[in-house]
């Protein structure tokens, strides 16, 4: 039974899959099309809605420290990632290299683990996106002396000293445009992903160039209100704001050259963002106090206490267009779990069908869009980042494991790019993941065994025995 549990796939057989015409992806995305992916994901809530929760609630100014601790970890996991990305470029990304080195059940507690991550984080930016929609019509409605109803602009369930709606709505209608998008194709997908990171990396350099004047040093003391603790906190919440990295390497299948172009398309995403990050968590802080940034747009209101109405509607704008790439590559990343683990037997194989025409998996990406748009319209924001950083965080450990049993086990395997400093890279990796883990709240990891407790049922029931590798071990 044991053995049957830790079944692992054969790399050979992992490759061939990425041939069969019925359930393979098309190969179409070149290296710019990867880093605007990684950008697109990784900059976004990040820089346009967490900075501002966590200041006010973990860290106050210290959250440009928990940015750079975040970075830290991220740094080995993504390296990780990098080397697993090249050597098995194939959709499924970090359940992918479980199911290949660490064995089917960690596998399968990883895919589960990437569902909650994926859905979750595309909940939390669904959220933003809408605040920061609220914000721009607003604006432009104020002279006018209406705005839009916020019973229909927010959730049934509030953080404390705001006031509840009835359904968050302009949520609800972005993910049902992109989930359409994503179903039409993966080019198409792509190319609008581009266009999108242009405009917000654009304005968040001149969010920068307008405000960086106005900071004032003493908003920063004390530094760290919350103690050491909270800035850690923090960076363990945080770190969802980099898993943009992680949906590169879901989309390896669809990469014309990933031996090449994987690594680069992770690393180069990874530190434009964390350069981004910390400039504009110090501005954030040192223009407004900590305490006033509990806000799903705090960039808006950075602007707004500026008074510049003129600027806070062009970064909304940019923040729309910054977070809708963020909301897309989630969409994209997730159904694209589902699917391999569809093809591997795991789940019903209805989920690992093709379209015909367009080639993606369209019953996924359907069924990741309703169960988004649900949970975007009732879920507040503060729920749904310290969830979706836990999941994040446990599949960037389990990548990182599996880098140092792949090197151990399949050392004739040829790697076109290997994580350096080995094997210190992949065990701080570990280390650092479990340790932001730890410093999250006890209620998230209530939540968190919750759904992996769930997950188990589900295995145990349905996965175990419908495994592709079961008949070959019966």
């Amino acid at each position: 039974m044991s053995s049957s549990l830790l079944r692992t796939k054969p790399l050979t057989l992992v490759l061939k899959e990425t041939e069969d015409e019925k359930h393979g992806l098309r190969r179409v995305l070149k290296v710019w099309d990867l880093i605007a992916i990684g950008i697109g994901c990784i900059i976004g809530v990040g820089i346009f809605v967490l900075p501002g929760v966590e200041a006010a609630n973990h860290a106050g100014p210290g959250i440009i420290l928990s940015f750079v601790i975040a970075a830290a970890a991220c740094g080995c996991a993504a390296l990780c990632y990098a080397e697993l990305a090249a050597m098995i470029p194939v959709a499924g990304s970090a359940y992918t290299y479980g199911y290949a080195t660490l064995g089917e059940i960690v596998a399968w507690i990883i895919g589960w683990d990437l569902i909650l991550e994926y859905m979750v984080g595309a909940s939390l930016v669904a959220i933003g996106w809408s605040a920061y929609l609220v914000n721009l019509v607003n604006h432009l409605l104020q002279p006018m002396g209406v705005s839009l109803p916020h019973a229909w602009c927010a959730p049934p369930w509030a953080p404390q000293g705001q006031q509840p709606g009835i359904l968050n709505l302009p949520a609800v209608l972005i993910i049902a445009v992109l989930t359409w998008l994503l179903v039409r194709g993966i080019k198409e997908s792509a190319r609008v992903n581009l266009i999108m990171v242009i405009i917000k990396v654009v304005v968040i350099l001149i969010f920068i160039g307008l405000t960086a004047w106005y900071v004032n040093p003493t908003n920063w003391n004390p530094f760290m209100p919350f103690g050491f603790k909270g800035v850690v906190t923090a960076a363990a919440i945080v770190f969802l704001a980099y898993v943009g990295f992680d949906a590169v390497s879901t989309t390896a299948e669809e990469a014309v050259n990933p031996q090449r172009d994987m690594p680069i398309g992770i690393m180069g995403s990874l530190a434009v963002a964390t350069v981004l990050y910390v400039v504009v968590a110090a501005i954030m802080t040192g223009v407004v106090p900590y305490k006033q940034l509990n806000v799903a747009d705090p960039v808006a209101l950075v602007l707004n206490v500026l008074n510049m109405p003129w600027a806070s509607v062009v970064v909304s704008v940019g923040a729309l267009a910054g977070i809708t790439s963020v909301l897309l590559v989630l969409l994209l990343g997730q159904p694209r779990i589902l699917f391999a683990m569809s093809r591997d037997g795991l789940l019903p194989p209805l989920m690992s069908k093709v379209h015909e025409r367009f080639r993606t998996p369209y019953l996924t990406t359907t069924i990741t869009g309703i169960v988004v748009a649900v949970s975007s319209a009732l879920t507040p924001i503060n729920v749904v980042a310290e969830l979706c950083s836990i999941g994040t965080l446990f599949a960037f450990m389990i990548v990182s494991a599996g880098v140092l049993v792949l090197r151990r086990t399949r050392s004739e395997v040829h790697r076109p790019f290997k994580a350096p400093l080995y094997p210190a890279i992949p065990i701080l990796g570990i280390v650092l993941c479990g340790y932001l883990m730890l410093s999250l709240p006890f209620v998230t990891w209530l939540r968190f065994l919750v759904w992996l407790l769930i997950g188990l049922t589900i295995y145990a029931g349905y996965s175990f025995r419908h495994s592709r590798l079961a008949p070959k071990q019966a």
